[in-house]
């Protein structure tokens, strides 16, 4: 999946000053050409980078990891030749940036380097080989540097705090743009989105609220969901946009819930397409298993499970009174970011960037405004009938 990554700034851990671009060495004038077997790609730098690249197989790519980047690459430049079938690049960690080639053909490194050209600027030069599978295997199966993008910790929950914590994650990010049409991104809608409603819920003085990024920046699944096991979060709202080439009519926000076994078959195809966000960094990841005591694990997911219901449900209602929902607007499917057994948690798929209608609507000010409204609502009317819950529970204990 090629997309067009453009950088904005990064925050370089939750709560520490911004980096901006200005402080970033510039990328342009990507070009890429074949020559026989081999490809090349070559990018203007303002200054000399360090760079380091090697091979991933399932998929096959080649990862090249250089500092922190703007890349200012131009939106008409060739996507690919030969072997190569796309690439994509941004930022990757709070001081690294990616570039990552796909390939439709086993091929090998025969050259990553940054070097002085013409003017005293630098100039990046990949050039790659096509090989047989065993070799580029061979070469895949080779240690490389620990690269895993990692979320610095939040700053520790202050002595006393009483609000009910929240965590806001927008997905995709960085090197990772999720879904684009016509040159918009979906990580920058449900970033805009994100920020809007995490404005709206500390407006009322009730919530405490965590996003997992905050910026145009790269987060692992793992992170998101240890971010809202970390913050101890009593929900946690994941926001996507999603899109369907082949069916352009279909519309509609939908709110979905973890389980095991999908709904539907269109909900299982997105489980899976949102499960595959790390490939996009280059991340080699699998789900990870918790390794807790069965029955008490089993217990706590039960009840979990139970809220993320209660509270899907709410959603659907609030938000079906703002703003058009799918025909069927509460679905489940085995999402890894909802994983966590002890958080209730939900994904918001806020509507079809494949919709001309909906990606009217998705960057629109008016329609994000009754859309972060009615998530607003439900929040306040989740915590209002736990509260209520809670009261007649005491209240039955209490009882003669």
């Amino acid at each position: 999946m090629a997309g067009l990554c453009v950088v904005l700034g990064i925050l370089p851990a939750r709560g520490e000053p911004a980096r901006q671009q200005s402080e970033f060495p510039v990328a342009t004038d990507m070009r890429i050409e074949q020559h026989g077997e081999t490809v090349g790609l070559s990018l203007a730098l303002s200054e000399v980078v360090p760079v380091e690249a090697w091979v991933q197989a399932a998929p096959d790519r080649v990862i090249v990891e250089l500092p922190s980047t703007n890349f200012q690459i131009q939106p008409s430049a060739r996507k690919n030749a030969g072997f190569v079938s796309g690439y994509r690049y941004g930022l990757f960690t709070t001081d690294k940036a990616r570039i990552i080639i796909d390939l439709s053909q086993p091929a090998t490194i025969v050259k990553a380097e940054a070097r002085t050209a013409r003017g005293g600027l630098g100039e990046l030069t990949i050039e790659l080989r096509k090989v047989g599978r065993a070799e580029f295997l061979a070469e895949a199966a080779k240690v490389r540097p620990a690269s895993r993008a990692m979320v610095a910790p939040a700053p520790p929950r202050p002595a006393g705090e009483t609000r009910r914590t929240i965590v806001i994650d927008p997905g995709h990010g960085g090197i990772d743009p999720g879904t684009v049409v016509a040159s918009i991104a979906e990580k920058s809608v449900v970033l805009n989105f994100g920020l809007a409603l995490k404005e709206q819920l500390e407006s009322s003085g009730r919530y405490r609220v965590v996003m997992t990024r905050d910026d145009d920046s790269f987060v692992p699944l793992a992170d998101r969901v240890r971010i809202g096991q970390d913050e101890k979060a009593d929900l946690f709202i994941s926001i996507h946009a999603d899109s369907l080439t082949q069916a352009q009519e279909v519309r509609g926000a939908t709110v979905y819930t973890r389980s095991e076994r999908a709904t539907d078959a269109e909900a299982a195809k997105l489980a899976a397409k949102e499960n595959e966000a790390d490939a996009a960094g280059g991340l080699e990841t699998s789900e990870e298993v918790q390794d807790v005591a069965g029955i008490l694990i089993d217990l706590a997911r039960r009840e979990t499970r139970t809220f993320s219901g209660v509270f899907a449900r709410n959603l659907v209602d609030k938000l079906g009174a703002s703003v058009r929902m799918h025909k069927i607007p509460l679905r489940s499917a085995r999402f890894w970011v909802l994983s966590a057994p002890d958080v209730p948690s939900v994904l918001i798929e806020l509507g079809y960037m494949s919709s001309p209608k909906d990606a009217a609507l998705l960057t629109s000010a008016e329609w994000r405004g009754k859309a972060v409204g009615a998530v607003g609502a439900a929040v306040d009317e989740y915590f209002a009938r736990e509260r209520a819950s809670v009261g007649q529970a005491a209240e039955n204990r209490h009882a003669p």
